[in-house]
């Protein structure tokens, strides 16, 4: 039976501070001041015939509790309003004041809510107030004093607590906003180089292989009508040249598909082959070659284990390098060197072109017979492309690896791209 009491008092006690709680602090305070004005008055009900002045003793009760309703917005205004009937309830000896809830709250509320100097004029009035007091008749000297001190102290210790606690939890929300915000900062910002790590690889992938396509479709242009068989074999490398381009783009998206991802529309993701890596170059030089471009590698030092990172950086500035070279330079040959170092790789691509690609980016006169003989000769009819972004994503890899980069006009003419990559 105490059990089934004692859960019951606990269950209406927890519903009745949630209601509180969740009601406006405007009403919270005037609940709370109507609450004590009912406890005082009911207090000296059973009393009134032995209180000298009944009438003034329930006005001055009644004015210690209902200023409350204004406590946290005017804090040392209502400290006021509520000590000064209690001063004058002690003044006119009146007996059975009780305990001071009103002036007690209104202190905690000063210690809680107003600044550090009106908070120490406020503890030398109350002192001084306490004081006074004693002096007063029906009052017990020393022992009055202390109790009254340790009322108003432990509502000011509580006053101080509960506004410590107040700003530990203003900073430490400040600081789940700042995190919070600083992650968002980061998850733009990672993002964004995903962005742009994403646009450098299509970059690389279809800028290359496309102008390899517009290069020999050109030559077999100029070809046809007259050599069927050589128009041919361009039109043989375009279509392989389009299918690698095909399998490089179904590689990057099986990347970027996500785990939660396994199928496309038209069936089961394709599997996602290995990065390019600065070992399998033959692809791209066979690719150029095909082009019309003699390239030449050179490797020089002993081939070490790149970083992943390193590695796919140096395979596409080669590749970038000599798509370059294909679209822009003019160039009949082109030259590949690697250079291994104790802690770095050299990469280098140069070509015998007609300089940098800024300055061979715009239409070239040229005729029919001219483009034929370009194509009788093997080398290969170069179309007038705009520039793009090939060469500023070869300075965004080399810059991520902690590398550096140097381009233009080459010793000997032509366009020289030589990238320092760090390796282990």
């Amino acid at each position: 039976m105490a059990r089934a009491r004692a859960w019951l008092y606990d269950r209406l006690v927890k519903r009745l501070t949630a209601w509180v709680t969740a009601l406006p602090p405007r009403t919270q305070d005037l609940a709370l001041a109507l609450a004590l004005a009912a406890y005082g008055v009911g207090s000296l009900i059973p009393v009134t015939s032995q209180l000298n002045l009944p009438a003034v003793a329930f006005v001055l009760v009644v004015l210690q509790a209902l200023p409350l309703t204004w406590r946290r917005r005017w804090p040392v205004p209502v400290l006021f309003a509520v000590g000064i009937p209690s001063q004058l309830y002690n003044f006119l000896a009146i007996p059975y004041g009780g305990v001071p809830f009103g002036p007690m709250i209104a202190f905690y509320t000063v210690m809680d809510r107003s600044s550090t100097r009106a908070r120490w004029v406020i503890c030398v009035l109350a002192v001084v107030g306490l004081v006074n007091v004693q002096f007063l008749p029906y009052h017990n000297g020393a022992y009055t004093f202390l109790t009254g001190l340790l009322e108003f102290g432990v509502a000011g210790v509580a006053g101080v607590l509960s506004r410590t606690h107040r700003a530990y939890t203003r900073e430490a929300e400040a600081r789940a906003e700042q995190a919070e915000t600083e992650r968002d900062r980061q998850l733009a910002l990672a993002a964004a180089q995903e962005r742009t790590r994403i646009a450098r690889e299509l970059h690389d992938v279809v800028a290359h292989h496309v102008s390899l396509m517009a290069v020999q479709s050109e030559a077999a242009a100029s070809l046809l009508p007259g050599r069927p068989d050589e128009a041919g074999k361009s039109v043989e490398i375009i279509g392989h040249t389009a299918r690698e381009a095909l399998a490089e783009l179904r590689r990057l998206l099986g990347v970027l598909r996500g785990p939660s991802d396994p199928s496309g529309p038209d069936g089961p993701r394709p599997s996602t082959s290995p990065s390019p890596s600065i070992g399998s170059l033959d692809e791209v030089l066979g690719q150029v070659r095909r082009a019309g471009i003699a390239v030449d590698l050179r490797v020089e030092g002993s081939p070490s284990k790149l970083a992943p990172g390193v590695d796919l950086t140096a395979y596409r500035i080669v590749q970038e390098a000599l798509t370059n070279t294909v679209r822009h330079s003019g160039a009949d040959e082109a030259a590949v060197t690697l250079s291994y170092e104790p802690g770095f790789l050299t990469v280098s691509v140069t070509d015998t072109g007609h300089g940098p690609p800024a300055a061979t980016a715009g239409p070239r006169a040229s005729s029919p017979g001219a483009n034929g003989r370009e194509a009788a000769n093997g080398s290969k009819a170069r179309p007038a492309v705009s520039g793009g972004f090939g060469l500023a994503g070869i300075a965004e890899r080399v810059a991520s690896c902690g590398g550096s980069l140097s381009m233009g006009p080459g010793r000997t003419g032509g366009f020289a791209v030589t990238a320092r990559l760090p390796a282990p």
